[in-house]
């Protein structure tokens, strides 16, 4: 079956998600990991000294201003997994309104930022990049708030890394993970809507949670 757009979107509807053995490989291949890394969205966890980084912060956070400039720079590493294939068919999807990009800028440059789909009240994490000490924490950060913001209910990371753990995210089961995913596709959020905030302005958002 050639991968379309909507196939990719169906792929997602039933818990998989494709990748490539690295960017010159022309070969997709989908993925449905027994352990599934998720962020839970009440659970992000921001140390004193991203805490510090954030209130000091300089950078501009934007959203779907350079989506492409995003998957760039996620794609701008000795391995990764986003080749030109898939990035094609995520620069679809967000012309569809269905991937979307927070960005991280430094004046006018673009420093960092994470980039995913959306379906339903489910965003899915792609990947994220930075180019300047903390932006992709910071991304991060300013993601899960704008989420929770939006109405989602679940946040798949694919994968649990040491750098999403130290921020919160965990493993949960394949089956936890589809029964999660059924009911928030099912669901409606929006990630537009919210307003966009400083860093300042999620770490005391954070701090009052907490």
């Amino acid at each position: 079956m050639r991968l379309t757009p909507d196939v990719l979107m169906q792929g997602y509807a039933t818990g998989i998600f494709p990748m490539a053995e690295h960017r010159d490989d022309s070969e997709i291949f989908w993925v449905d990991p027994q352990r599934r890394g998720v962020m839970p969205l009440d659970g992000f966890h921001a140390s004193r000294s991203l805490r510090r980084a954030m209130r000091s912060s300089r950078f501009d956070i934007k959203v779907n201003t350079d989506f492409q400039g995003v998957v760039t720079g996620c794609a701008d590493r000795a391995d990764t997994w986003i080749n030109a294939e898939i990035n094609e068919l995520y620069l679809a999807l967000h012309t569809s309104g269905k991937a979307h990009s927070l960005e991280v800028w430094e004046d006018e440059t673009l420093v960092g930022g994470v980039y995913g789909v959306v379906l339903g009240a489910a965003f899915f994490g792609e990947s994220m990049f930075s180019r300047r000490t903390n932006a992709s924490k910071i991304a991060l950060a300013c993601l899960v708030d704008r989420l929770v913001d939006g109405g989602f209910k679940l946040f798949d990371t694919q994968f649990l890394t040491d750098h999403l753990a130290s921020l919160g995210a965990l493993e949960v089961s394949r089956a936890t993970y589809h029964r999660a995913l059924n009911v928030a596709q099912d669901m409606t959020a929006d990630f537009t809507k919210p307003a966009l905030r400083s860093p300042q302005e999620v770490v005391q958002r954070i701090t009052h949670k907490s």
